[in-house]
């Protein structure tokens, strides 16, 4: 066989970057990629979203019912306006929570927030949510840390509600330490480190135990409420949705069967704490072929009214889901590239492919704007607690129809008050009339690196 001259270069030299490069880096990411929302099971299923026209369509000028003082349980809250959770990252590598994250609850209230929602305190190390920037409460020596968030925020009149929960499925080794549980062996698209493996008994009993616990470190730590997280994905949320709790035990199966980690952690709850107001968020629905439906999330509603819940806020969506819970104009490649702990130092030829595949890889769920109204609307007709809608809400004339019209009792924002701490303000005093929150989603991506903060679409 003729040897080829080693002096001559091929007439066809193979490109740096093959077709088969692509195929097995593409192959890669869409296996493995760490962020929300690749098509894990996704469905076409869309709520009902008819009530937006009339929040469109009919005129109203009820700022004194948006702006008039309320109740929550035992709560007086200034507005209708609240504080959904919405984690700043400001806490020690500890969990436990800065200084300056007093400075920014303050800032809330002086710009006039109906009440402060937190953002997630774990209830148990392994199930702390996110990065190692978000918070921790369970144990009893958080108590002064958190006694002194909550006299601060009281210095201002602002009512203070501690919102507690178990990242579950959605939680990292990289933050816990410890392996991820979940209520079902289906491997979760968010982080997807590695397949979440199903609670024992002895664990369920556990984790209702560290939930009781932690709502009476808040009323010790001075907080005028609690939120229980059953929603977008976490494990209470994975409980609930019929999607990622396959048990065929007793706490799986059936509505009720599903429902019975809420209620014993309530009932047993109760017994420690007496009438201390216990909210709690859910979704309405998510977008997996066999999850949660707007009509089973009415049915739960009503068993949290019967067990004796104060308030609902209904929010929607999980990882797996894409940007269903947070919704973005556009999927924010870049930003996922920046702060994403998996992909900041990735290898340069995925960092190429990833701004091409994202778009068709992950699911980007519309409107951007009021998108769990319909779903609110819906479950308030059925029970006579305060009912919050969370989701897409930037104007003041939509939370004025909201409120006037009966769709929602309350209102609560996440991003908005990222960008403006002071916006309930402007809606009241200064004539502002829509958020200047441009929903790129960069806010909530950066908090893998640190405090959340306004991007306003640019890194620079």
């Amino acid at each position: 066989m003729k040897k080829q001259d080693k002096g001559t270069a091929p007439k066809n030299p193979q490109p740096v970057f093959t077709r088969r490069d692509f195929i097995k880096y593409s192959s890669m990411i869409t296996a493995a990629m760490a962020m929300p929302g690749l098509l894990n099971g996704c469905a076409s299923f869309k709520p009902r979203q008819d009530c937006l026209a009339q929040i469109g369509q009919t005129k109203s000028h009820r700022s004194d019912a948006v702006f008039a003082p309320a109740r929550i349980g035992s709560i007086t809250v200034r507005n209708h306006i609240l504080r959904s959770a919405t984690t700043l990252g400001m806490a020690e590598k500890d969990g436990r929570p800065k200084p300056e994250l007093i400075n920014a609850y303050v800032e809330l209230c002086e710009g006039g927030v109906g009440a402060i929602i937190t953002g997630g305190l774990g209830v148990q190390k392994n199930g702390r949510l996110g990065s190692n920037y978000t918070y921790l409460f369970h144990q009893d020596d958080y108590i002064p840390d958190y006694r002194r968030v909550t006299d601060r925020v009281h210095a201002h009149n602002t009512p203070i509600i501690a919102q507690i929960a178990h990242g579950g499925r959605q939680t990292r080794r990289a933050v816990t330490g410890e392996a991820t549980v979940a209520p079902s062996p289906i491997t979760d698209a968010y982080y997807n480190e590695e397949t979440p493996r199903e609670l024992t008994e002895l664990e369920i009993r556990e984790v209702i135990q560290n939930f009781i616990s932690t709502i009476e470190r808040t009323q010790k730590a001075g907080f005028d409420g609690v939120q229980l997280h059953a929603a977008h994905g976490y494990l209470l949320s994975g409980f609930l949705s019929p999607a990622t709790n396959k048990r065929t035990d007793q706490w799986g199966g059936s509505t009720e069967n599903r429902f019975r980690i809420i209620r014993e952690i309530f009932q047993g709850a109760r017994k420690k704490v007496g009438d201390y107001p216990i909210l709690i968020k859910i979704n309405a629905y998510d977008h997996q072929s066999d999850g949660m439906r707007v009509s089973e999330s009415v049915r739960i509603a009503v068993m949290l009214e019967d067990a004796g819940f104060d308030a609902i806020e209904i929010s929607c969506g999980m990882g797996a889901d894409g940007f269903s819970t947070i919704r973005v104009p556009e999927i924010p490649a870049e930003a996922i590239l920046t702060f994403s702990f998996r992909y900041k130092n990735s290898n340069p030829v995925v960092k190429t492919i990833l701004p091409v595949l994202a778009p068709v890889l992950v699911k980007r769920h519309e409107p951007l704007f009021n998108y769990n109204v319909c779903a609110a609307q819906e479950i308030k007709e059925q029970v006579t607690i305060p009912v919050i809608a969370v989701g897409g809400i930037r104007r003041l004339p939509d939370i004025e129809q909201i409120i006037g019209n009966g769709m929602a009792d309350f209102v609560a924002m996440g991003r908005p008050f990222i960008i403006e701490p002071d916006i309930v303000n402007k809606f009241k005093t200064e004539g502002g009339q829509a958020s200047a929150c441009i929903n790129c989603g960069y806010c909530l991506l950066a908090i893998e690196q640190g405090e959340t903060r306004c991007f306003y679409g640019q890194l620079t």
